[in-house]
């Protein structure tokens, strides 16, 4: 399988993992609730979109962490909710480094 195509892959599945995780969220209107939802998505789904075709010569384990941590830092640091952003973030980089890892070679 080529990058472009599991990174599509990765991206859709990551991003609706972290849709569905924040359905029970209580949030102060439907409005805000949703644009949080739709932020997760495009957040996760670029990791997962990114994850497989950037290796930047390492282990794609340790290439995923690293964009993982990455991408989601900008959104920890605005909604100050860092422990599970980050956590999220990191293990979806690793579990896609390793699909990328045991796909792609």
């Amino acid at each position: 399988m080529d990058v472009v195509s599991l990174g599509l892959i990765c991206g859709l599945v990551f991003g609706l993992f972290s849709s569905l995780i924040m359905i029970p969220m209580e949030v102060e209107s439907r409005r805000k609730k949703y644009e949080a939802i739709s932020s997760a998505f495009v957040d996760r789904f670029m990791i997962g979109l990114i994850v497989p075709s950037a290796t930047f010569g390492l282990d794609p384990l340790i290439s995923g962490l690293i964009i993982g941590i990455g991408l989601s830092l900008p959104s920890a640091i605005i909604t100050r909710a860092y422990t599970p952003i980050m956590v999220v973030g990191a293990v979806g980089g690793l579990i896609i480094g390793f699909v990328t890892k045991s796909v792609v070679g």
